[in-house]
């Protein structure tokens, strides 16, 4: 059985993980934090291309994750399918609609257009809460015959002198591991609330200024922020208030969200995602850089590298 290993465990590495382990690869993952400690256990997880390129590649990745959430509905592991408000305008990507299902798509009418937003598609998009999905792919992970080993890769010479192919998908922290001037933090402040009776929607039309709800099965995850090149990891207050005005402002809640917790997190934002092997380490391949869009296009990511990695 050939071996591989994965450098790191949040929701691209866990899918690249699995899917090399589909391939019949004997799979080691080492990551300086376990998956609970991971960005990707911060976030919303709704599918949404958000701030991240190209966006050819970005769009077939997400309907490769789209088509493989579709297959991974199983009892209380996070995944669901709901409808999804998405504002656009003259500079968005909606070339992911037109790789839509059909019949799960459709331009908003003014009544459903929350206030504030000119134009929306309502599409039914995959859910994965990463407070069930994470675990149920860690554990998918090592019943596989998964290794998994808590240790910082230090630098690209170190993770070189691993077991077989190494996948760096190391998100932010590739920017020290490969000294990536292109990759920066884009910080993210979320309010974890009390459910609410509103649809989820998100307007990442204005920079500096985005706004989303994503209702999930025990709370309501309201948001956010998305500041460029900032190391931030505080709560900042401000935030908070900027973030509850945001969403009366939409109408769609008359009362404030009641909040059970404040997050942050720093998304890594690339020029476009780094996929590719490296020049001066063959045995390496980098997977990281995918923006606010992890979860989005994880699965569609890990099925190219696989066929990659698998045809060598």
């Amino acid at each position: 059985m050939r071996s591989i290993t994965v450098i790191g465990c949040g929701i691209v590495g866990l899918t690249t993980a699995i899917k090399l382990q589909e391939k019949g690869f004997k799979v080691t993952i080492i990551a300086k934090e376990h998956f609970n400690k991971t960005l990707s256990s911060k976030v919303g997880a709704i599918w949404f291309p958000f701030e991240i390129y190209p966006k050819e590649k970005t769009n077939h990745w997400a309907t490769l994750a789209y088509q493989e959430y579709q297959r991974d509905i199983k009892p209380k592991n996070g995944v669901s399918f709901i409808p999804f408000i998405t504002a656009y305008n003259d500079n968005s990507n909606i070339d992911w609609t037109l790789k839509m299902p059909e019949g799960t798509t459709k331009k908003a009418s003014k009544e459903e257009l929350p206030k504030g937003i000119q134009k929306a598609f309502i599409s039914r998009v995959p859910l994965a809460e990463p407070l069930l999905y994470l675990p149920y792919l860690f554990q998918r992970f090592i019943e596989s015959d998964g290794t998994f080993l808590q240790h910082e890769i230090s630098s690209l010479e170190e993770a070189s002198k691993l077991d077989g192919f190494i996948i760096n998908c190391t998100g932010l922290g590739a920017k020290k591991l490969c000294n990536d001037k292109d990759l920066q933090p884009m910080r993210g402040q979320i309010l974890r609330c009390k459910k609410m009776n509103i649809p989820s929607c998100a307007d990442s039309t204005k920079k500096g200024a985005l706004s989303y709800v994503i209702n999930r099965s025990e709370d309501c995850v309201v948001g956010g922020t998305d500041y460029l090149d900032d190391w931030n990891l505080n709560i900042e207050k401000s935030d908070t208030d900027l973030i509850i005005k945001r969403l009366l402002q939409t109408s769609l809640s008359q009362k404030q969200p009641e909040i059970i917790e404040e997050i942050v997190g720093l998304r890594p934002k690339r020029s476009e995602v780094r996929f590719e092997f490296d020049s001066q380490y063959p045995a390496i391949f980098h997977n990281y850089g995918h923006g606010g869009a992890g979860f989005t296009v994880a699965w569609g990511c890990a099925i190219e590298l696989t066929e990659i990695i698998d045809a060598r």
